[in-house]
């Protein structure tokens, strides 16, 4: 009896240690597939803030927090299925939501770069109303504005996600992406919530460092002072590196998903001009590629974004010559 129960012990034992070995394996897949996202995860943290900019510290944690959760339900019930399915039953379709996904990054990175040098109307949000709402509504309305955007970001990280997992089996092509949901939502959506809350934590620093005999600043009232002043600059130069991002990771996309529908030329073109450096090293050769995808989805961008603001305007033109009519 005792022999046998020995040998169940060690039975439990080696499969608990398949499993935190299979976890940890899915973990470590999860982080690599989400890398792969970087430029649609630096904008989803640049864009996340301006959504609770203006309103009440108390509430800023748990409005983020509601966006979250919209995050998590987008990933795991509205675009894991979807992708999923098409994989399955329509796997040529997965590069070509590929290039049209990067060709949205290249629109949004663009159309940054045109409003910042003026060749673009800019647009703002819609929450002028949020003043005579009441603040339940207009937090609904927030949540709702944000977790709409969230949806396309999203879209972006698991469609580039998954695209690193074709060689992987089915079940285990889903628990990667379920890890990939979770802790990119985790990430982002915490970093966003450090950020957001990093000036609140340098004024505290500096009323509570204080001597009420002595009204001359310490250094720990210098270190909350310094954090209220740098932190628009952070958020300056986290909008700037994700733009960068967004135009190097969504030309890279289109680049080598278009090769996978039959339109190589640019692929070829890539691939020579990183042969052609390739003697000065691995590094040099990376700097060229992504500093070529990062052009190309400038180009790319610009253009769509042109297309965008020509439309609207012709749009908008039709109506009023129609109210006028």
């Amino acid at each position: 009896m005792s022999g046998g129960l020995v040998a169940l012990l060690d039975d439990i034992a080696t499969l608990a240690k398949a499993t935190a070995s299979s976890i940890d394996d899915v973990a470590s897949s999860a982080v690599k597939a989400s890398s792969k996202a970087v430029g649609v995860v630096i904008d989803d943290t640049a864009v996340t803030p301006q959504y609770v900019s203006g309103l009440s510290p108390a509430r800023e944690l748990p409005i983020i927090a509601k966006i979250a959760r919209g995050s998590l339900i987008n990933k795991l019930v509205i675009i894991l299925p979807v992708a999923l399915a098409l994989t399955w039953l329509a796997p040529q379709v997965l590069p070509v939501l590929l290039v049209a996904g990067g060709a949205y990054l290249c629109f949004e990175g663009g159309e940054k770069v045109l409003e910042k040098l003026g060749w673009l109307p800019s647009h703002h949000g819609g929450h002028d109303d949020e003043d005579t709402a009441r603040a339940e509504d207009a937090e609904k309305q927030i949540v709702a504005s944000a977790t709409r955007t969230d949806l396309i970001l999203s879209a972006e990280i698991m469609l580039v996600s998954m695209a690193g997992l074709a060689g992987e089996s089915g079940v285990r092509r889903v628990a990667v992406l379920i890890g990939v949901a979770f802790f990119m939502t985790f990430f982002v959506y915490g970093l966003v919530a450090l950020l957001v809350k990093a000036d609140d934590f340098g004024v505290k620093l500096a009323r509570g460092a204080l001597d009420p005999a002595d009204n001359r600043p310490g250094p720990v009232d210098n270190v909350g002072r310094s954090i209220v002043r740098v932190m628009p600059h952070v958020f300056n130069v986290i909008g700037i590196v994700g733009t960068v991002a967004m135009l190097w990771v969504g030309g890279h996309l289109v680049i080598e998903n278009l090769s996978q529908v039959g339109l190589s030329v640019f692929h070829h073109l890539l691939e020579g001009a990183v042969h052609a450096v390739s003697p000065l090293g691995a590094a040099t050769s990376w700097v060229v590629e992504t500093a070529l995808s990062g052009v190309f989805g400038l180009a790319l961008g610009a253009v769509l974004a042109w297309l965008v603001v020509g439309v609207a305007a012709a749009v908008s033109a039709m109506r009023g010559r129609h109210a006028q009519g």
